[in-house]
């Protein structure tokens, strides 16, 4: 197979592409615009949603792209390389596949991880009329994280600034605080918003019609920034419940928990899993992020602080700020054949294990 073929170089080629596979391939198609946003050149937004297979089936796999924007480069690849070797064929009677494109178009095509309220819509599925969360402590390390200069003493300072707050409470506990969630500093890193983005909102919303038969679902959600160069962690997510269903479906891969200690990510509030297991209740759900890794954790966050300050305080056209962009692509999509080969095959096991499972013949 010709792996680059099916990895895009903007948000445009690849929704091209996954429109094109998924019209050859027999899907059908809804499209929601973001009315909120334009892409960089004034062009409209759109998350995609592709499905095929019976809308009653019991069993429903969903396979989503682009939560964090940028990251979408990695997540449309898969799911374009899927669509073009054709892998979804002869599909089981009861099971009902979902491709979800660009859940946050905003992000994907302005080459940012956030949408274009600087939401994380990982930390943006929570229930805000009954729920107050802590900020994990992110306004202790706020100041440091988004220095009002990005080059100089103030720099310096910064970074000088968390280097102490690792020393004093350890570098887990600094990775927690900046990225856990906050939602107190909407010009901050990792802010939860303040109430359902519109992609949360148009998740929620489509996935309760697609569940509407379901009785057992699994999500799997592409991210990449964490781990290991080219390496698919499988990480549970969810309430402790969600992640040992979670666990026990994946029974024989090396399956993470942030909440326990054990995955390269921290413990994280208002993901989209508890989204999911909140709206769908009374069906077995089991929701999976697969965290493709690229850059050491440290040139990541460096390069989401340097996008932090350039869209609250620099000038995006300017070349700094294109060098910024550059960094910024770098830290969560290697451009290199080897990556795109290791994160489809990775993605092809999961995904084919996932399927079988699913249409395991004791559940039919």
């Amino acid at each position: 197979m010709d792996i680059e073929s099916y990895f895009s170089a903007n948000y445009q080629q690849a929704r091209g592409k996954f429109l094109e596979l998924c019209a050859a391939q027999g899907f059908a198609m809804d499209s929601y615009q973001n009315k909120l946003a334009q892409a960089p050149d004034g062009s409209d937004l759109f998350m995609d949603v592709a499905t095929l297979g019976a809308a009653d089936a019991s069993r429903l796999l969903v396979l989503f792209s682009g939560t964090h924007g940028i990251e979408g480069y990695c997540g449309s690849g898969i799911q374009n390389a899927l669509l073009g070797e054709s892998y979804f064929k002869d599909l089981h009677p009861d099971l009902q596949i979902a491709l979800i494109h660009a859940v946050n178009p905003y992000g994907f095509a302005h080459d940012r991880r956030v949408n274009e309220d600087n939401i994380d819509l990982n930390r943006n599925f929570l229930d805000f009329d009954n729920e107050v969360p802590s900020d994990n402590g992110y306004s202790d390390i706020h100041a440091f994280l988004v220095p009002e200069a990005w080059e100089g003493e103030l720099r310096t300072q910064a970074d000088a600034g968390l280097a102490q707050y690792a020393r004093d409470n350890g570098p887990a506990a600094l990775q927690h605080a900046a990225s856990g969630g906050q939602y107190t500093h909407p010009d901050g890193l990792f802010y939860g918003g303040a109430a359902p983005s519109w992609s949360a909102q148009t998740i929620r919303r489509v996935l309760k019609e697609l569940a509407a038969s379901a009785k057992q679902i699994c999500c799997i959600d592409i991210h990449t920034g964490l781990g290991p160069y080219g390496f698919g962690e499988m990480i549970a997510a969810g309430s402790p419940a969600q992640v040992k269903r979670t666990f026990e479906f994946y029974s024989g891969y090396e399956v993470t928990d942030p909440d326990a200690g054990t995955s390269s990510s921290a413990p994280v509030q208002g993901t989209m899993a508890h989204g999911v297991e909140r709206d769908l209740p009374g069906i077995e759900t089991h929701f999976l992020a697969l965290e493709y890794g690229t850059l050491p954790m440290k040139e990541v966050m460096t390069a989401l602080r340097a996008d932090n300050w350039l869209y609250q305080s620099g000038v995006v056209d300017s070349p700094f700020g294109q060098q910024i962009k550059t960094e910024v692509r770098s830290a969560f999509y290697c451009d290199e054949v080897q990556w795109k080969t290791m994160v489809y095959e990775r993605a092809l096991d999961v995904v084919n294990f996932t399927m079988n499972k699913l249409c395991a013949t004791d559940k039919g």
